[in-house]
């Protein structure tokens, strides 16, 4: 299965984002299918660029976006609908599971 997800680049403490197509039980550092964006959040305002395109065509052959994606697809009204509760930490769950 295909996914459209974030893969981390860039200089130590200074992260930049690539947006790949990946089999989904790939290593995210591995190789990837194709490179869609990409996406800075130390900028002001922050950088998210989309071969809108390409991303479509993805889209369209069924792979599905991560979390943090299909979220930011729907800022850029690439996509409708609402967006997507991301599935939080591992701290989050063991909070949950105390209650």
């Amino acid at each position: 299965m295909l996914t459209i997800r974030l893969t981390r680049v860039g200089k130590k403490k200074q992260p930049t984002y690539r947006f790949v197509v990946q089999e989904k039980h790939r290593d995210p550092w591995g190789k990837s299918v194709e490179i869609l964006g990409h996406y800075n959040p130390h900028t002001k305002p922050k950088t998210v660029v989309f071969k809108e395109e390409r991303v479509k065509h993805w889209l369209s052959q069924g792979a599905q976006p991560s979390p943090t994606v299909h979220n930011m697809l729907v800022d850029a009204k690439l996509i409708t609908g609402s967006k997507v509760r991301n599935a939080g930490s591992s701290k989050s769950k063991k909070k949950d599971e105390a209650k």
